[in-house]
């Protein structure tokens, strides 16, 4: 099992161009962890707001009639991708998983596997 601390570091370190993530509580919409980002990435501020993105995309399967789960959402940008991946395990619902990555230099399928392992292995 990993710490808030030692996940985020390995979605920063294994997932090539990686520029920030987090691990939030979409709740509270208050993030538990940050690493990376800057003055352009705000990750508090992106934590929130991708809080708001949850909660209306929870309401909508409700709405519809969806008995399904949400794994992750994709939201691409011009030269960035922001991957949120909802936290499953007993102790991690109501948590997920942010990653931010440059468009060009990473794969997107291999940072969705490695969110994937390390959402898996999250402990908080």
């Amino acid at each position: 099992m990993a710490s808030v601390e030692v996940a985020l570091k390995e979605l920063m370190t294994e997932v090539e161009g990686s520029l920030g993530a987090a691990v939030v509580d979409y709740t509270s919409g208050m993030a538990l962890g940050t690493l990376g980002g800057g003055k352009e990435l705000d990750l508090t501020v992106a934590a929130a707001g991708n809080t708001d993105v949850i909660r209306a995309k929870v309401r909508t399967m409700e709405h519809l009639g969806l008995q399904s789960q949400i794994e992750d959402i994709l939201i691409t940008l011009g030269t960035q991708y922001h991957l949120i991946r909802l936290v499953t395990g007993r102790n991690g619902n109501g948590l997920f998983l942010y990653l931010v990555i440059d468009k060009e230099r990473s794969n997107l399928a291999m940072a969705r596997h490695v969110l994937k392992r390390v959402e898996a292995q999250l402990e908080v």
